[in-house]
């Protein structure tokens, strides 16, 4: 095993106390959005085999099957398959989608037959991998998940009392709820920037109002698409996340996002894990491209439960987030005071990522002439990483996250 060096991206939504909270750094002032942990190509984890700092994709690259198992690079190829995150959000991010294997790897052969460069801005899939994701909250943590049932949609639209939305709120219930969605979406998206700006200004305030109103039912949403306005003035996306559902995580619960679920986090600390990729098809709360076409063929217009996970506990004490993918397997462990060592024994690739106290890691056939360490000792927000088939053991008093691939 041996431990990640691992870099902060600084992105605008950033919190700026979040992460260095969690790392016991002083702020620096500026937006630390998420810190990545795994072998993308982007920012690469760091690790140091004696021969000095080495990007973990690199080594990787050197010899897959030794570093991630001959099993795991028979599935996925000779390739990390997910990224491992600490997320902290302190504006919201853009509502987004993400598209499935199949239309990832027709979109971006699309693309690349049509000659769209790879960092153009109008360009929607920068390689042919789905990306499901999960986060799982550190602290309580506001989101937007899916769609609402549209009646509801409808109902929390028309409270708002602003006229030029009645249309919207119309359809929403003269259709079924696949075609109401559909419309609604388009015909948000679809309008004049200009014209919708001042529609959206009326909404907001609209919204903040009834925030504040007692009793007001969708207190904590319209609270939601104020804050959201607030940053994004004029935005149509600001309209269009009524159409979702919002949520609050407390620390330890979880939402998996699959193929075609609208998505946005609004704010808080979480871990995040999702398969190996950048395709992200926007529709609002952002200056950049929205391809509304291309958008409304990956989305899913399907209503319901945002889906709230939480973990299942097994008979080691590891609690697993279950999810229908098999690029990642997220689990955690709490260790209380006097707890015996766990095994993390698997023929795959793992991260570990201690979130609170102070763990210790043992491996007791590592080989130091091979730069590995027999003993590691991880706090808030350090992390390390197992080869494929290394003997390892947990113990100490924290909380640990585990990723690795599903079996």
């Amino acid at each position: 095993m041996n431990r990640l060096r691992n870099t902060v991206r600084p992105y605008a939504w950033g919190s700026t106390t979040a992460i260095p909270a969690l790392l016991g750094t002083e702020p620096t002032g500026e937006p630390q959005a998420e810190l990545w942990m795994g072998a993308h190509p982007g920012t690469p984890s760091r690790l140091d085999r004696g021969a000095g700092p080495e990007a973990l994709d690199a080594l990787i690259d050197a010899d897959p099957a030794a570093e991630l198992g001959e099993a795991t690079v028979k599935r996925f190829g000779p390739r990390l398959p997910f990224l491992f995150k600490v997320l902290a959000a302190g504006t919201p991010l853009s509502m987004q989608v993400h598209p499935d294997l199949a239309q990832a790897r027709a979109g971006f052969a699309d693309e690349e037959a049509r000659g769209v460069p790879i960092d153009a801005p109008h360009r929607n899939y920068k390689d042919a991998n789905h990306k499901p994701e999960m986060l799982v909250a550190l602290t309580p943590f506001e989101g937007l998940c899916g769609f609402r049932r549209p009646t509801e949609a409808a109902a929390l639209i028309d409270a708002l009392g602003v006229d030029a939305l009645v249309p919207y709120a119309d359809i929403l219930r003269a259709h079924p709820e696949d075609r109401a969605l559909r419309e609604v979406l388009a015909a948000v998206l679809g309008a004049d920037p200009a014209e919708m700006a001042g529609t959206v200004h009326a909404a907001a305030e609209a919204a903040a109002r009834l925030a504040e109103t007692p009793g007001t039912p969708y207190a904590a949403d319209y609270a939601a698409y104020a804050k959201a306005a607030h940053h994004f003035p004029g935005d149509r996306g600001v309209i269009a996340a009524m159409l979702l559902s919002y949520v609050r995580l407390q620390p330890g619960e979880a939402l998996y996002l699959g193929a075609g679920v609208p998505h946005a986090y609004l704010d808080g600390l979480g871990v995040e894990i999702m398969a190996n990729s950048d395709n992200v098809l926007r529709c609002g709360l952002t200056p950049k491209h929205i391809d509304v076409p291309e958008l409304l063929r990956i989305v899913r217009f399907e209503a319901g439960d945002p889906g709230v996970l939480r973990p299942e506990a097994g008979p080691d004490g590891e609690e697993l987030y279950a999810a229908p993918i098999d690029e990642f397997r997220l689990s955690r462990y709490v260790l209380a005071p006097g707890s015996g060592p766990r095994t993390l024994d698997r023929d795959a690739p793992q991260i570990l990522l201690c979130t609170a106290g102070e763990v210790r890691l043992r491996t007791p056939d590592a080989d130091p002439s091979g730069g590995a360490a027999a003993e590691l000792a991880l706090g808030p927000g350090e992390s390390c990483w197992i080869r494929a088939g290394e003997h390892t053991e947990l113990s100490g008093e924290g909380t640990v996250f585990r990723a690795t691939v599903a079996a």
